[in-house]
């Protein structure tokens, strides 16, 4: 049988979306990561999967898969997509979306640019997680980064404006740090000025991407954190840009960018590997 897909992505952050809201399809994490690989499967940064909401208040149950078939806990650019849908779907402007890390709240803006309410940080060293006690404003590691949750763990290293660092040859090394139990998604921050961040993501399970939704946060809240930025901020990717506030009346952070349906398709998913 075939199964229908959405080909999405997020400042070119991509995404395949399947819809489990009818009934389960078999896709095991094995399956997930051969479905995502760009040169024998259908190709995507991150693997997302649509259940039936089980919270009051939600519209839909959201799952969050890296391209090696492992679980996240959140994703800030798929979730602008998967608000898009079901805005769409249901003829809605403010979708809830139900995940592992709690319920966030969207908003469909008139000029389609989409605002994801993802929101406090989680700062405390076990709650990143960190594998033992240290000061989550400057680890001890290269670059001395600083760390965040935005319901899956960041570290932000923070560069000088002329410094040429490649993510591809330091990221792996910190995301597999043994300070890092469930490893991390790691950001290098350029602060152009106090509202504006040039940033590059190594992400767990991905690689270096074009854009990161939950890393522009992170390393919002920890350039808010080390005293280089405002609490508003513009956060320029290799695939375009992002605002970012932390807001602080609530410690919530909101982020707004664009949403794109590139195609749909159909998949025989018995042909990919279980």
């Amino acid at each position: 049988m075939e199964t229908s897909f959405y080909k999405m992505h997020g400042l070119g952050n991509d995404f395949v979306v399947m819809d489990e809201r009818r009934g389960r399809l078999d896709l095991t994490p094995a399956r997930i990561a051969a479905l995502s690989d760009r040169f024998r499967g259908i190709g995507c940064d991150q693997f997302v999967l649509l259940r039936p909401a089980c919270r009051e208040g939600a519209d839909v149950f959201v799952r969050f898969f890296n391209a090696d078939g492992s679980e996240s806990g959140a994703c800030g650019n798929a979730s602008r997509c998967v608000a898009s849908l079901i805005g769409r779907e249901a003829g809605i402007t403010a979708p809830v979306l139900q995940t592992r890390a709690g319920l966030l709240g969207t908003e469909i803006g008139d000029d389609g640019m989409i605002t994801v309410d993802m929101g406090p940080p989680a700062l405390g060293w076990r709650d990143i997680p960190l594998s033992h006690e240290v000061d989550t404003l400057r680890l001890p590691l290269w670059g001395e980064p600083a760390a965040a949750s935005m319901g899956n763990p960041h570290a932000t290293v923070f560069l000088s404006p002329d410094d040429m660092t490649d993510p591809r040859q330091r990221g792996p090394l910190l995301e597999h740090d043994p300070l890092f139990p469930e490893r991390a998604n790691i950001g290098f921050a350029q602060v152009r000025s106090a509202r504006e961040m040039r940033l590059r993501v190594w992400e767990r399970g991905a690689g270096l991407t074009l854009a990161c939704g939950s890393g522009a946060c992170a390393a919002v809240v920890n350039g808010v954190r080390r005293g280089l930025l405002d609490r508003t901020c513009r956060v320029e990717m290799d695939g375009g840009a992002l605002s970012v506030t932390w807001r602080e009346t609530d410690g919530h952070v909101l982020m707004s960018g664009p949403a794109v349906l590139s195609f749909t398709g159909l998949v025989a998913l018995d042909t990919y590997p279980r």
